[in-house]
């Protein structure tokens, strides 16, 4: 299952990533880069793959629960302006991965923020006795690459099965180094309570919602 389709921002270029959710032989999870070859054939190969997480049944959902095992469950992707950084959004482990795809046929780990999680419940720096449920989901970078913003909803019966205890809904921030790497921001924190927040979107435009042509 498909949820995101990235292309890469230069309109030149003929390529761009998906976020396959789960694959039903081990609970992995990936990331899949379509490109058109020289012969002008279209072609796709995996250049990330995700692992399950060994858990303890008893942190886990029902449907879950077999397989003793966490998913990343790969929910969304966004891909930064200049093309360099591909943030990969894992809802079912609880973690954000940063990627440096300079050269889009093997991306390099530059960074990750763990946060909620469907076992871990990664708490946040500004609330550090809280366990979080849900986890990084919607992701939204800013223009200039240094702002990410995470919200933990992805959709309510989706929600349900893998979060039976609710989503309560929250918003955070990351910040992002210009050569790669993430760190949490202590001062963004968002509660909503029962609400449950997904898209975002920013003033004056993000790295999602732009389009831009060329003559």
């Amino acid at each position: 299952m498909v949820l995101e389709l990235r292309p890469a921002h230069d309109t030149n270029a003929t390529y761009g990533f998906a976020g396959v959710v789960t694959s039903l032989k081990d609970l992995s999870g990936s990331v899949w880069l379509w490109h058109r070859e020289g012969s002008g054939k279209w072609n796709v190969r995996k250049v990330i793959e995700i692992p399950a997480e060994p858990a303890d049944p008893a942190k886990l959902p029902p449907l879950l629960q077999g397989f003793k095992a966490v998913p990343p469950l790969v929910t969304d992707l966004n891909l930064s302006l200049d093309d360099r950084f591909l943030y990969v959004s894992c809802w079912g482990t609880g973690e954000l991965r940063q990627y440096d795809v300079s050269n889009p046929f093997k991306p390099v780990q530059t960074g990750a923020v763990k946060l909620g999680g469907i076992a871990r419940r990664q708490a946040h720096p500004s609330r550090p006795d809280t366990a979080l449920n849900g986890g990084p989901q919607m992701v939204e970078l800013s223009r200039d690459g240094r702002r990410v913003y995470l919200t933990n909803s992805l959709y309510r019966s989706w929600d349900d099965q893998f979060y039976p205890d609710g989503i309560r809904g929250w918003m955070v921030k990351l910040d992002a180094a210009p050569g790669g790497g993430l760190q949490l921001d202590p001062k963004m924190f968002l509660e909503f309570d029962a609400m449950r927040p997904h898209q975002v979107r920013l003033q004056g435009g993000d790295a999602s919602s732009d389009s831009y042509c060329f003559s």
